[in-house]
């Protein structure tokens, strides 16, 4: 068991001891040392590896406190992340994607990062992996701001209703009361990056299309910022029609969670079957997230694991 004694910024001091020291408790459970804060000195006590690794961590919040980047227990992680591949955690949080009433949404992990810049520079992106790894909302924050950039004049979100058998249409009563259960998580995420008033204004106007996958056969799709969710949950001919909607001028970012397929047993999923069908075609990206990138309460990573685990067990894995 070694000491070390750091000296630290003001800054990173007052964020070490702010939210009852979450931060400190971060870095004494996620790094496997013990922190200390007295004044502006930082105590690590730990094992070799971890203190080195610990250190690391401080040097790079450190930095970003420096930049103005707003710190917390879930950047302890963000930050192991990114020095496990070797990268500068600066390079990975100051890609803010999107920013509405002093919020900042940006990547958090490596893979993240790889994400957002597929979708930036690739006709369509698919993200796959468990849940709370950000494919969703961070998709959901490049559509937004497509938009109001002007790079693209609409967006459509859609995902395959599975449980209800493609039931189609909305309930009767107000805006919030029309968004069919099915489609609720996607519109819960727009609200959180656009005032309610302009989400109502936009989808007034078409500008932004909140719909059931079914919605989708039949046409073209131009100029538009496409997300398709849950997309475990598409057949191999859903899928297929889905992406042969593109149209110029459009990006596509289709998302989901092959451990988490909601079709009858038997049914094929389309998600597993275009990774092979489309894996060598230019300007199509895939992206893998794995349990490290969930970006939720700690515990969901460890949930995320043991389900996996026990699926491997059973041989569940489709």
């Amino acid at each position: 068991m070694a000491r070390e004694t750091l000296t630290v910024s003001d800054e990173l001091a007052r964020e070490l001891a702010s939210r009852s020291d979450e931060l400190l408790s971060a870095l004494s459970e996620r790094l496997e040392v013990q922190a200390f804060l007295r004044g502006d000195q930082l105590i690590l006590d730990g094992d070799d590896v971890p203190m080195v690794q610990a250190r690391r961590v401080v040097d790079e919040l450190e930095e970003l406190v420096g930049q103005g980047l707003e710190i917390g227990a879930q950047t302890v992680d963000a930050v192991s992340g990114v020095l496990a591949e070797n990268g500068r955690a600066a390079d990975v949080l100051h890609d803010v994607v999107w920013r509405h009433r002093g919020k900042k949404i940006a990547p958090k992990t490596v893979n993240q990062k790889r994400y957002t810049d597929a979708i930036r520079s690739s006709t369509i992106t698919f993200g796959i992996g468990p849940a709370g790894t950000g494919k969703t909302y961070l998709a959901m924050a490049l559509a937004v701001a497509a938009l109001v950039d002007r790079e693209v004049s609409r967006i459509i979100l859609t995902r395959p209703a599975v449980e209800a058998g493609e039931r189609l249409g909305f309930l009767p009563g107000d805006l919030m009361a029309k968004v069919d259960p099915y489609l609720r998580p996607l519109f819960d995420a727009l609200l959180d990056m656009l005032d309610s008033d302009r989400v109502q204004q936009y989808l007034e106007k078409g500008i932004v299309e909140v719909a059931p996958l079914a919605f989708m056969r039949g046409r073209t799709l131009n100029d538009s910022f496409i997300i398709l969710d849950e997309a475990q949950n598409t057949t191999p001919e859903q899928m297929q029609m889905f992406l042969t909607r593109l149209g110029f001028g459009s990006r596509v970012v289709v998302t989901g969670d092959v451990t988490q397929i909601d079709l009858p047993r038997g049914q094929g999923s389309g998600l597993v079957e275009v990774r092979e069908i489309l894996r060598d075609i230019p300007d199509i990206s895939f992206v893998l997230f794995d349990r490290q990138d969930v970006v939720r309460h700690k515990l969901v990573q460890r949930i995320v694991e043991a389900y996996r685990i026990d699926a491997e067990r059973r041989g569940d894995i489709r």
